[in-house]
């Protein structure tokens, strides 16, 4: 049997309904940070240094969200 259930809300109303926390000044302060920080990339290679700086975990959250990415687009396999 499969029940399809849609919901009609808005992203507060979701994460209040989940018991999730409010995380927009948290994200505000992150967007401000990064976009102070791009002003004085020139290129790739100083877009790239400043990215392994300020992204969470550093290095290795940036190759895990790239893994992530390239995996995305790719079918996945059902078990049989």
């Amino acid at each position: 049997m499969k029940v399809n259930l849609e919901v009609d809300c808005t992203p507060e109303e979701a994460r209040t309904f989940l018991g999730l926390p409010d995380v927009g000044k948290a994200n505000e302060v992150y967007v401000d940070a990064v976009a102070k920080a791009m002003k004085g990339v020139g290129n790739i290679e100083q877009l790239q240094a400043m990215a392994k700086q300020v992204a969470p975990m550093g290095e290795i959250g940036l190759k895990l969200f790239q893994n992530f990415m390239e995996s995305a687009g790719k079918p996945s396999k059902k078990p049989d």
